[in-house]
């Protein structure tokens, strides 16, 4: 296996988007550098953080399994992210199949302080479409052209479900204070 000039490694909270410097970074580093935040960014998605840690964990070994093509996309880190969202989606449907939702769920993890844990609340009220949509642009830092290709819809669904789902977010946390 050849080797390939790595890029230097940028700061951990930001998504590489220069398509010349993901494609030669090894997965080791992009692991690295991506699995935290992902797995931060599907918990909020999906409201549990072991699921979330699951989808993570296939989302990356999914990656890893098709690295030549992952690793030359504009933003990897948006597949990742988006493969472990849908194999999330699956997985809960497959549950509501198999058992009867229960009623005592617990929440994913709590936030260190109240104004944390009112903010994961008052996301976790937002209709799915919009929380993933805030999710990709505010904690992944994705463009609105990166998260729309991520989530697969139209720039100005991005804009729209942003701009609704953050009026929301403010008119649930006004309430609150």
């Amino acid at each position: 296996m050849g080797s390939h000039p790595s890029a230097p490694p940028g700061p951990p909270d930001v998504l590489p988007r220069d398509r010349a410097t993901s494609s030669h970074l090894p997965f080791e580093q992009f692991y690295r550098d991506h699995v935290d935040r992902i797995h931060r960014a599907l918990a909020l998605a999906v409201g549990d953080t072991a699921v979330a840690r699951e989808a993570t964990d296939e989302a990356m070994a999914r990656a890893y399994a098709r690295w030549d093509r992952v690793r030359r996309l504009d933003n990897p880190g948006g597949w990742v992210f988006r493969v472990g969202l849908n194999w999330a989606t699956s997985w809960w449907r497959k549950v509501r199949r198999e058992r009867p939702p229960a009623d005592d769920r617990h929440p994913a993890t709590a936030a260190p302080d109240p104004a944390g844990m009112a903010a994961r609340s008052a996301l976790e009220r937002l209709p799915t479409g919009q929380r993933t949509v805030i999710i990709c642009r505010v904690l992944l830092d994705l463009s609105t052209a990166e998260t729309a290709a991520v989530l697969d819809l139209t720039e100005g669904t991005v804009r729209s479900r942003l701009s609704r789902g953050l009026a929301e977010l403010r008119a649930v946390l006004a309430e609150e204070e």
